[in-house]
């Protein structure tokens, strides 16, 4: 299976990462990669940037030395009513806007019944398009549930490659979320949530995960740029 962008990457911006755009663009021609998205945290995050940052996104090319550039947001939720930290009108402006619960950002894990409510509200938001690391035991959720959620409202779980190594025991709820998605005939996206350069197309556990969980290559959205368009871009 050939992974064609890799959609769920940090620059510098973030706080907490290494590279810039043009180190990524760079590392992305060198592996291959026909596109990556600019997905740096939303402002709850320590560190992040301010909202300015995304409402100035359209200043991103939509290709650099020929590799497709997507702007974007990992946004936070931010309370329990769903609330993510950046508003819609500047939402409006991003081709790929992911949601997640990060700690220290507004929203502590309640438990699974109240972490899938609150994500559930979430969803409701028409801009939001992707899944963050649903598989995170920090904030276990009910993946029969948010995957049909996610169905009806077009939204496209992901499986981050770095849930394996930064999340300790992402593992096995992962692949209950995989299986869901091939029990429910929905669709996800194997990313890298990278913060250097160097992870940048680094698929390796995601894709075995993919495997196991028996999903098939029509069921992974980022294999080319067709499909990205057809399920994730703002029209």
């Amino acid at each position: 299976m050939k992974i064609a962008a890799d959609l769920h990457i940090h620059t510098v911006s973030s706080g907490h990462a290494y590279s810039t755009i043009e180190e990524y663009v760079a590392q992305a021609k060198k592996i291959g990669l026909k596109g990556i998205a600019i997905t740096d945290h939303g402002s709850a995050m320590p560190g992040a940037p301010h909202w300015y940052h995304f409402s100035n996104a359209m200043m991103i090319p939509e290709k650099i030395n020929g590799i497709r550039v997507y702007r974007g947001i990992e946004a936070n939720i931010i309370d329990d009513q769903g609330t993510i930290d950046l508003h819609d009108d500047d939402l409006a402006k991003l081709d790929i806007v992911l949601v997640a619960m990060h700690p220290r950002c507004g929203y502590d894990d309640q438990g699974e019944e109240k972490n899938t409510e609150v994500l559930l509200k979430t969803l409701n938001n028409p801009y939001v398009n992707m899944i963050a690391h649903p598989g995170n035991p920090k904030y276990p959720l009910n993946p029969e549930k948010v995957i049909a959620a996610a169905k009806q409202k077009g939204v496209i779980p992901e499986i981050n490659n770095s849930s394996f190594t930064s999340r300790v025991g992402s593992w096995g709820k992962c692949l209950e979320f995989a299986r869901e998605v091939k029990r429910q005939n929905w669709r996800v996206v194997l990313t890298t949530d990278s913060h250097i350069s160097t992870m940048l197309g680094v698929f390796d556990k995601a894709l075995e995960l993919v495997k196991e969980a028996g999903l098939s290559d029509d069921q992974i959205v980022n294999t080319s740029l067709a499909k990205i368009e057809k399920y994730l871009l703002r029209k």
